[in-house]
């Protein structure tokens, strides 16, 4: 039958990460049109585009290429953000899940430096390898998100390179062009330090960015 990409509703201390689905639609419009100065690179709808980015993100799921999720806060219950699973890849059996990226990832800049990002990033390891058994976890962003890729360094993924011309810009204006691609990575023998140092940011609480 094959590895089936569903991502199940994964719970911590600040986050819960919830399957997306339209009943979060109100929320993210609201999240989306904070401070978009904030997301100069990611790909953010806006309010009124959030019921077309819910169906986009629900068909690539259908198709078995995405497990999206909505990144609820516990403190107010209100969805702050999007995340996903992204791209499985099975190579030694296709039963068995071998590597997959976190991705699609925005958060509402009221919920950034909360330590909202680094819980997603801790549940979402830690079900990748410690459920499903994968060998890796990738990362990647645009080469020119500095803030990204700082957020992406402070989960202790390691830099690998810069893929050139490699995917679509989302940044608005560049329609069409394509983008040169950051990519980072933990693996599962990086796993078990990279679990403590994030369990170390959590209990901590991570600080805003500045």
């Amino acid at each position: 039958m094959g590895f089936v990409l569903e991502g199940p509703v994964l719970e911590g201390t600040v986050v819960r990460l919830e399957p997306l689905e339209h009943r979060h639609r109100a929320d993210l419009a609201r999240a989306a049109e904070e401070d978009r100065d904030t997301y100069a690179y990611t790909w953010v709808p806006r309010a009124g585009e959030v019921g077309a980015y819910i169906d986009a993100q629900l068909a690539r799921a259908a198709a078995g290429r995405l497990a999206p999720y909505a990144q609820v806060s516990l403190a107010t219950g209100r969805a702050v953000g999007a995340t996903s699973y992204w791209e499985p890849r099975s190579w030694l059996c296709e039963d068995r899940l071998d590597a997959i990226e976190v991705g699609f990832t925005w958060l509402a800049p009221s919920a950034q430096g909360t330590g909202v990002n680094a819980e997603s990033k801790l549940l979402l390891f830690r079900h990748a390898f410690e459920e499903w058994g994968v060998a890796r976890v990738d990362l990647r962003t645009d080469a020119r998100n500095t803030r990204s890729r700082t957020a992406i360094e402070r989960t202790g993924a390691r830099f690998e390179g810069v893929l050139r011309n490699w995917s679509r810009s989302w940044v608005p204006g560049e329609e069409g062009r394509l983008r040169d691609t950051a990519v980072y990575s933990v693996t599962a023998e990086e796993w078990p330090r990279c679990r403590q140092r994030l369990e170390r940011r959590v209990a901590a609480g991570a600080p805003r960015a500045t």
